[in-house]
This record gives C-alpha cells, sequence and structure tokens, in this order.
C-alpha cells in the first residue's frame, strides 16, 4: 500500500518524484525499490503530456474562462521555448535533461515535457532526456533524503 502512495505522489505536478522520494523514507520504505517505483510512476504522465497538453492549450485558447490563461501559457511556453533555443542551440535535449534532472520546483518531468512539446521536439529525444533527467533527480533526491533521515 505505501508503495502505491508513493507511485501516485511520484505522479502528481510539481511534486512529482522530489516529494515522493523523501516520503518513502519517512514511511521507512527500502531506497532503491522506492527509487525505482518513483522513477517508473514519474515517467507515467510523460507521454500523455507530450502528445495532449499543447493540443489542449491550443483548444482552449478561444474558450470563454480558460482563454485568456491558456493563450498566455502558450504564449509563454513558446517565448520561453524560444529564448532557450537561442541561448544552447542544438544542446537542447542536454538543456531539457538538465531543466528536469536538477530537483528545483517547478523543473520537473511534467514541466519539462510541456516546454519539449512546446518547442517541437520529437518525442523520442524528449521522452530520453526528460527520463535520464528523473533518473538523475531521482538519485539526488535519493542521497539526500538517505543521508536526512539518516541523521535523524
Amino acid at each position: 500500500m505505501n508503495y502505491l502512495y508513493i507511485a501516485l505522489i511520484s505522479m502528481v505536478p510539481l511534486i512529482e518524484l522530489r516529494g515522493a522520494i523523501p516520503v518513502s523514507q519517512g514511511l521507512g520504505l527500502p531506497i532503491i525499490p522506492s527509487y525505482i517505483v518513483c522513477i517508473l510512476a514519474n515517467m507515467v504522465p510523460v507521454p500523455f503530456i507530450y502528445l495532449f497538453a499543447r493540443k489542449v492549450l491550443v483548444w482552449g485558447c478561444d474558450k470563454p474562462v480558460i482563454g485568456k490563461f491558456f493563450t498566455w501559457c502558450l504564449d509563454k511556453g513558446e517565448r520561453g521555448g524560444k529564448k532557450l533555443q537561442e541561448k544552447v542551440g542544438r544542446s537542447t535535449f542536454v538543456a531539457l535533461l538538465l531543466f528536469v534532472g536538477i530537483p528545483l520546483p517547478g523543473t520537473g518531468a511534467w514541466t519539462g515535457t510541456l516546454a519539449a512539446s512546446i518547442l517541437d521536439m520529437d518525442f523520442k529525444s524528449t521522452t530520453i532526456a526528460v527520463m535520464l533527467g528523473v533518473l538523475l533527480a531521482g538519485v539526488i533526491m535519493m542521497v539526500v533524503s538517505f543521508l536526512g533521515f539518516s541523521l535523524i
């Protein structure tokens, strides 16, 4: 049951495995199985975000109530994507990997995948970069959580 709990936390936007791994340690779960569960669960939404998020934003741009917000999200994503591409050039893959991999608020698989879809990165490159970033973030959170709970 606790593994289901951390899996569900790993799928929540903004929290993702950055929150689920410390929770797993607070629950006293073994670190390696927790890491694996969190990685797999964090990756579940990625294809759906890539395939549908931009379409939903475009669809919602002309709708009452949500239109202004959806337009703002789409414009912001496109402007941010263009700025990122100007700065990193062809190394968008590495930039996406590091963006997802450094566990800071708002830099997880959800945000990275949405940015990649707005940048028109291909599905395979996006998935691989996000997966590597999630693995990196998981290792960082695993070490920090393990050390933090060892000291307590």
